[in-house]
């Protein structure tokens, strides 16, 4: 196939969901469409697992820069490909735990490349997470900075809600424009 893939980012607060509904939208994408399809999972998850910490301010833009050579390359190998996060999540983080904007234009310059954006909604009950949660406080700012940034450079996203098999046919339906100009 000689086009470019459809990628889908999956972006929100901590504990809303996007890794499970990544890995969900991912796997349906594939039965109801029958492309080829792949979730990318989240660099900085796997990093922190590997490290056993969280990053060092020194260390986001490696991590940012991670995630979307990982996206790249699934794009290379597939028609379809949703990312568990982009760099833009790097960059918020960033802003929030260190104070540091630099990695904002690397980050939306990156989420360019993305087709549609899925913004996560705050409506799940937050759980704890090994190294990955700061806490349900951080919730709301992070999702304010996500909607604003996404907002001011006119990146198209779609807010999904709801719990569980809600959750995905929100995604589905988020997607279907999307896919229609596959």
């Amino acid at each position: 196939m000689n086009r470019t893939a459809l990628v889908i980012a999956v972006v929100g607060a901590e504990s809303t969901g996007k890794t499970w509904l990544a890995q969900a939208l991912s796997e349906h994408l594939a039965r109801s469409t029958g492309l080829r399809c792949t979730w990318v999972p989240e660099w900085l998850r796997l990093w922190c697992g590997a490290q056993g910490r969280t990053p060092a301010r020194h260390e986001q833009f490696e991590i940012a820069q991670a995630q979307q050579t990982r996206i790249a390359a699934a794009a290379q190998a597939h028609d379809i490909v949703v990312a568990d996060t982009t760099a833009l999540m790097t960059a918020v983080y960033s802003l929030q735990v260190f104070g540091d904007d630099s990695l904002r234009p690397f980050a939306l310059g990156q989420h360019q490349r993305v087709h549609l954006t899925l913004l996560t909604a705050l409506d799940l009950p937050w759980e704890a997470d090994g190294h990955q949660r700061d806490g349900p406080h951080v919730r709301e700012p992070v999702d304010a900075i996500l909607h604003q940034w996404l907002t001011q450079a006119q990146l198209p996203f779609r807010r999904v809600s709801g719990h569980g098999a809600a959750r995905l046919n929100c995604a589905v339906r988020a997607c279907e424009a999307a896919l229609q100009a596959l």
